[in-house]
């Protein structure tokens, strides 16, 4: 048997120098976009505005951070700050509650005692955006660029030497028509101004990640990451924090969108290859069918990570799911930034374009420019998503983005440098 189907003979022509992906690293995130402030006319501080009762609970948490010595001031000296300049998302009670209830609290505010003062401080300053007035209307909702990259005044401990000092965990604004949602939480009531800011009340409160891409796909949570994990470390050429991409998606100030297929996607893709590399050689097709169902049931991930010991087909497999092969599929599942073939970009679904669909290119388009990348598409109802895709150049459908609500999500899954969306087949480049 020999496995010569086009798709492996045409994608392991997509070849990427070390060097190259690490520039994909995106270590120069933009600096947030000066914006003009415009004038107060309100004569409360945002701190004055939690007086109301609707924001009794986030006005108890503020004062309860501000017990805490952060290096960058109280919130309470913040929100209170005449002559500051601020834009605050607050989740108002309900908003608050209902975070209790995705996190397994009692939806109470009582449940506030779960978090110690500096907990508090970090996840609230990632609400907290300085130096700008950012009112809805400075939200652009052009695609397919659709959201802004913006600092917090949460500042990320530095967790690796890639890290610089200072770093400030990035959060990012969109709109889809006039629905303005902050990551991928929606801003319920926008524009309240502030003598000294604008506050928008959210849906729900905005949780800080805490991990790299690299460790959420390492440790396979329930399994979920299998192949992917595979196909990265074998497209590295080894389990080891310099390979390419471990190394990219393993640095903290990045921005990648990761578009993970799913084990059954991976297995579903091995089946029909094998079982048609096996019908070109003359094993008739129910046979050949039965016989790739088989190796990959047996066999599974090791036909990613080491096809060569596979009994009988080892030497054919190894020759065509080689490891530059797998750097152009695994290149061809990370968004670049419209604009770029090499910079990083984070796009959550709520940020997909919707209606029609757009091409957003990969990083496949640093070394083959004029790919046409991946064709993404989102449907909503009013300002809820109902559906989102991400088509390959090579699929005959679109893979559909899994949907799922909080806390057990499978799309829009946060972390410090980038955002996980999982998929249900393999994109294919070519």
């Amino acid at each position: 048997m020999r496995l010569n189907h086009t798709f492996f003979k045409r994608t392991g022509c997509v070849l990427f120098a070390a060097g190259l992906l690490l520039q994909a690293c995106n270590k120069d995130l933009p600096e947030a976009v000066p914006l003009t402030p415009e004038a107060p006319t309100a004569t409360e501080t945002l701190l004055q505005k939690l007086n109301a009762p609707e924001f009794s609970i986030l006005k108890t948490a503020v004062e309860k951070a501000s017990t805490f010595a952060s290096t960058t001031g109280k919130l309470t000296d913040l929100l209170s700050n005449a002559n500051g300049e601020f834009t605050f998302f607050a989740p108002d009670n309900t908003a608050i509650l209902t975070s209790f209830s995705l996190l397994g609290l009692p939806a109470d505010a009582n449940s506030l005692n779960f978090f110690r003062a500096g907990q508090l401080d970090s996840m609230l300053k990632y609400h907290l955006i300085g130096g700008t007035q950012l009112t809805s209307s400075r939200i652009s909702s052009t695609a397919p660029a659709l959201n802004m990259y913006l600092q917090s005044m949460l500042i990320l401990a530095a967790p690796s030497a890639n890290l610089p000092p200072g770093y400030r965990m990035p959060i990012f604004l969109g709109k889809q028509g006039s629905a303005v949602f902050v990551n991928n939480v929606p801003v319920k009531t926008p524009d309240i101004m502030a003598s000294n800011g604008v506050m928008h009340k959210v849906a729900v409160a905005l949780l800080p990640p805490d991990k790299v891409l690299w460790q959420t796909i390492a440790a396979n949570a329930g399994g979920s990451y299998t192949y992917f994990k595979a196909a990265v470390i074998r497209a590295d050429g080894g389990e080891s924090a310099t390979g390419q991409f471990q190394s990219a998606l393993s640095t903290a100030n990045a921005n990648f969108t990761a578009l993970i297929p799913t084990n059954t996607a991976f297995e579903q893709l091995l089946v029909g290859q094998i079982t048609k590399a096996l019908m070109d050689k003359g094993m008739p097709g129910p046979a050949a069918g039965t016989a790739a169902t088989a190796l990959v049931a047996g066999y599974g991930v090791t036909l990613i990570s080491n096809p060569a010991s596979v009994p009988v087909y080892g030497p054919d497999l190894a020759a065509v799911i080689t490891p530059q092969l797998l750097q152009g599929l695994v290149a061809y599942h990370l968004l670049a930034k419209p604009g770029t073939t090499v910079l990083g970009y984070r796009d959550f679904t709520v940020n997909f374009p919707a209606d029609n669909a757009v091409n957003v290119p990969t990083l496949v388009n640093a070394s083959v420019p004029a790919h046409p990348g991946v064709s993404l598409k989102a449907t909503f109802s009013g300002a809820s998503l109902t559906s989102a895709t991400a088509k390959g150049l090579g699929n005959a459908t679109a893979s559909n983005i899994i949907l799922s609500a909080p806390p057990s999500s499978t799309n829009d899954l946060n972390h410090v440098n980038g955002v996980i969306q999982r998929i249900d087949q393999v994109l294919l480049p070519q």
